[in-house]
């Protein structure tokens, strides 16, 4: 018998489910990544990173790709990659919602990314400090 859960422990098991990836760019030591390994560092399907690359041409459209088609992602297509991720997944905007907040407030998605990640590596920081003071 399945438990029917309120909603109150629906929104929380949302919030637990939060999709937050943090890539790293400065530890990324090749200049091309193929779709598979860009897949595996944000947690999605292959699928979906073509599928944003057909819904957010304006970003997405210098993805390089060779005779077979196979595509290859470099550095700058990765920081536009986790923008989207950002506005999509964690901020939960529709496909369109993204693509207007990123035509017209570019400058300020990335001062926002930006702020959030300085943040979550203050918070482990101050969180490693407090169980090594502990």
């Amino acid at each position: 018998m399945q438990q029917q859960l309120s909603l109150f422990e629906q929104m929380q098991l949302l919030q637990e489910d939060k999709r937050e990836v943090v890539v790293d760019e400065s530890k990324l030591t090749k200049v091309y990544y193929t779709i598979t390994e860009i897949a595996e560092m944000f947690h999605v399907n292959a699928s979906l990173l073509r599928f944003w690359e057909k819904e957010f041409p304006a970003q997405l459209s210098n993805v390089k790709k060779n005779k077979k088609g196979d595509r290859y992602y470099n550095k700058q297509d990765i920081s536009k990659l986790k923008l989207i991720f950002h506005l999509v997944k964690e901020k939960r905007m529709t496909l369109e919602g993204a693509r207007e907040y990123l035509k017209d407030n570019k400058k300020k998605v990335k001062d926002d990314k930006t702020l959030v990640e300085n943040l979550e590596k203050i918070k482990e920081f101050l969180l490693d400090l407090k169980k090594n003071i502990t």
